[in-house]
């Protein structure tokens, strides 16, 4: 979540780096594409949902976003949209 001194230039620098250095490079790859086309558009409550899920397990994304395992509810429209941003690269 946001730190209360944060500014919204620092807080996507941070999310945007958090999405590039992943645990494994399929990660790094569909995040960072995710990141760059999305984050500075994002309202506050989707910035903090994506801050959420960047804190999530990186096999278990992978599993979601490429539709081995259901998503949970949380991240569905999330976890749609990113798997869409990179198909349409």
């Amino acid at each position: 979540m946001t730190e209360p001194t944060e500014t919204y230039e620092h807080r996507l620098k941070r999310l945007k780096m958090r999405s590039m250095r992943r645990g494994i490079k399929e990660m790094d790859i569909l995040l960072t594409a995710y990141a760059d086309a999305n984050l500075p558009r994002m309202e506050a409550s989707t910035l903090d949902l994506y801050d959420q899920l960047l804190h999530e397990n990186d096999q278990d994304l992978y599993q979601w976003v490429t539709g081995q395992v259901a998503t949970p509810s949380p991240y569905e429209a999330l976890i749609k949209d990113i798997a869409q941003t990179h198909q349409t690269k």
